[in-house]
């Protein structure tokens, strides 16, 4: 049900895969949307109605204030997801430290929503799982020491949807027949539809629901999923089974560190790292949205075989063409 009138919230990350997903939900909602663009992007971004851009980045105070002036709510969906160890710190601790003060410095009356990410419950297993917790961290240092606006941070499993750039290409494979297998035998995760997390994070907008709280988040399937299930999803969708191939753990290591050396040498940021491979092979990312159900009255809509559906299939509802492995 639209707002009654138009308010302002405020969004950080708004170029990314969860972002633009996000602010297209608020849009749709009657809000007014403010967005932080880094000027790289600003050249391409195509800005909806009723969405103002603010050229900047989280390193910059002057384009932060301006960002979350006169807004009823933030949502910080901005991080570093990928590159090597030295990046993340300062774009997702330092970023959010600086996020949260200047949220303070404007109104008590404002809430902040910061995504986090499941990663963070395992901090030991890469730079990337590190930098998540310290930010949850650092934001909850802040509410303390300032005595700001309330916050809640948000701990989504794996997300999917249309225009993921991550999981999308293991999905495809498998509707191509094959299944890469990169974690243990018994490993189980949860997953979560795009649509659905950005309407959760626009019902906590809505209801002002600030819980001060760090809530996990997923599509509502207990004790999760183990990559057979997946498979087999897809398979009713493509038609063809997908054949697992396993990719041992020396052989993922050594694949992820000659792609972090060979972007050293090239540039750009590697996806796949050693800490990313310690990540993927962690038994256990089954969520636990107990403390979310409590605080809040928001459901998951969208079920795997729904959102496979929506993410491999286009709008005609004709199966997605993919090319044929020989």
């Amino acid at each position: 049900m639209p707002v009654k009138q138009i308010e302002t919230i405020a969004v950080t990350g708004a170029t990314g895969f969860i972002g633009r997903a996000l602010v297209g939900r608020l849009a749709a909602l009657g809000y007014g949307v403010r967005v932080l663009v880094r000027p790289r992007a600003a050249k391409t971004y195509r800005a909806g109605r009723g969405v103002e851009v603010i050229v900047g980045d989280l390193a910059q105070d002057p384009a932060l204030e301006r960002l979350v002036a006169g807004t009823r709510a933030v949502v910080h969906c901005a991080g570093r997801v990928r590159g090597r160890s030295s990046g993340f710190r300062a774009t997702n601790v330092a970023g959010t430290r600086r996020l949260a003060r200047v949220v303070a410095r404007q109104s008590a009356q404002q809430s902040l929503v910061a995504l986090s990410s499941l990663a963070a419950r395992e901090p030991q297993l890469s730079p990337y799982a590190a930098s998540k917790r310290a930010a949850e961290t650092a934001l909850a240092e802040e509410a303390e020491a300032t005595g700001s606006a309330p916050w809640t941070i948000l701990r989504p499993s794996a997300v999917y949807g249309p225009g993921d750039r991550e999981l999308l290409p293991l999905f495809e494979w498998m509707a191509r027949g094959i299944a890469p297998d990169l974690g243990p035998p018994d490993a189980r995760f949860s997953l979560l539809f795009v649509d659905d997390l950005a309407e959760c994070i626009a019902h906590l907008v809505r209801a002002g629901a600030a819980t001060g709280a760090v809530h996990e988040v997923h599509d509502g399937q207990r004790g999760g999923y183990t990559w057979d299930d997946v498979a087999r999803a897809v398979a009713l969708l493509s038609g063809r089974r997908a054949r697992r191939v396993r990719v041992p753990a020396p052989v993922a290591t050594s694949i992820a560190g000659a792609n972090l050396v060979a972007r050293s040498l090239f540039g750009g940021a590697p996806m796949l790292t050693p800490g990313k491979v310690r990540e993927l092979r962690h038994p256990d990312w089954v969520c636990d949205d107990t403390s979310l159900r409590s605080a809040t009255s928001w459901k998951p809509a969208v079920r795997l075989e729904e959102g496979l559906r929506r993410t491999l299939f286009p709008a005609t509802g004709a199966p997605l063409e993919v090319p044929q492995v020989h």
